[in-house]
């Protein structure tokens, strides 16, 4: 999920996303694809930031409301009840509660990719995970409650699958 902040109207914003993925590791970046007509689209571009959470299965339901309505009329963390944790950093929202990880992100100045495939780039400043969840820099998968969330559409989701290791 991406989460936004307005500075001016201290209004926040987070939606589903279809699309998110590390880049680089040093400096830490990350690039997420978020729809040029949407308000989320409007608040990083306007500030500048985002932030990234990573929803486990037990926020299947919230991942699912917050895609499917725009965060311009309402505020959709208390529409759903959505509990929010401040960034350190960025003084993103960023939520905790059934999620298993969380980045805060400045947003990298604009590429080619972000007007033709609505691709952001944005540099990790702030990141914490469930210490469950990632060990040692590595995600565990022992646990099917606190894997990954991802959605296939139409409400569907998967979560990331059992470790498979070479050799």
């Amino acid at each position: 999920m991406i989460t936004s902040f307005d500075e001016q109207s201290q209004r926040r914003n987070i939606m589903a996303a279809a699309w998110s993925m590390p880049v680089e590791f040093e400096p830490p970046r990350v690039a997420i694809v978020v729809d040029k007509s949407t308000w989320t689209r409007e608040l990083i571009e306007h500030n500048g930031k985002f932030g990234i959470v990573i929803p486990g299965v037990a926020a299947t339901n919230w991942t699912w409301a917050v895609g499917s309505v725009s965060g311009r009329d309402e505020d959709k963390f208390n529409c759903y009840g959505i509990p929010v944790v401040k960034g350190p950093v960025l003084g993103l929202p960023l939520v905790e509660a059934k999620c298993l990880a969380w980045m805060e992100c400045r947003l990298l100045p604009a590429t080619s990719a972000q007007e033709k495939y609505d691709t952001l780039f944005g540099e990790v400043v702030s990141a914490a995970a469930d210490a469950q969840v990632f060990v040692e820099g590595r995600w565990q998968f022992d646990d099917d409650k606190l894997n990954t969330l991802h959605h296939l559409g139409a409400g569907t989701f998967v979560t990331s699958g059992k470790r498979v290791t070479a050799g």
